[in-house]
């Protein structure tokens, strides 16, 4: 049995990304982005719900932009452009379900820069079915 106390373990992370959970089907990833800070534009083929533990930020998805806060969820449904940028003063945390896995199993990326660079070296590969 895996147990999180997830707002926790999320406000902990001192990294832009880390993968705390990979199974046959979902992955859990947290997340801390810095004051004016993003995840980056992105398109993925999997379906991503995060919810937001604490910061101010603005999620934007196919074009329509909506500001997110702690206590928020967010569904975005596979092969949609969006990203999330932080808006205020203090680290936007959330945790991220990915289904199927879109990182590598057990990944931590400490900035955006390090999991941009490793991404595009094919070094953050889901595991393969």
């Amino acid at each position: 049995m895996e147990h999180f106390t997830i707002a926790t373990v999320a406000e902990k992370n001192p990294d832009f990304r880390r993968v705390l959970w990979t199974g046959k089907h979902t992955q859990l990833v947290i997340m801390t982005i810095p004051p004016g800070g993003e995840i980056g534009e992105e398109v993925h083929e999997v379906d991503q719900i995060l919810t937001f533990v604490s910061g101010v930020g603005q999620a934007k998805i196919s074009g329509e932009t909506r500001k997110v806060a702690a206590g928020d969820l967010v569904v975005v449904p596979a092969g949609r452009k969006h990203n999330f940028t932080n808006e205020g003063p203090n680290p936007l945390v959330l945790y991220t379900i990915y289904g199927p896995a879109e990182h590598a199993e057990g990944a931590v990326h400490h900035t955006k820069e390090e999991a941009d660079r490793l991404e595009e070296a094919g070094k953050d590969e889901p595991p393969s079915s």
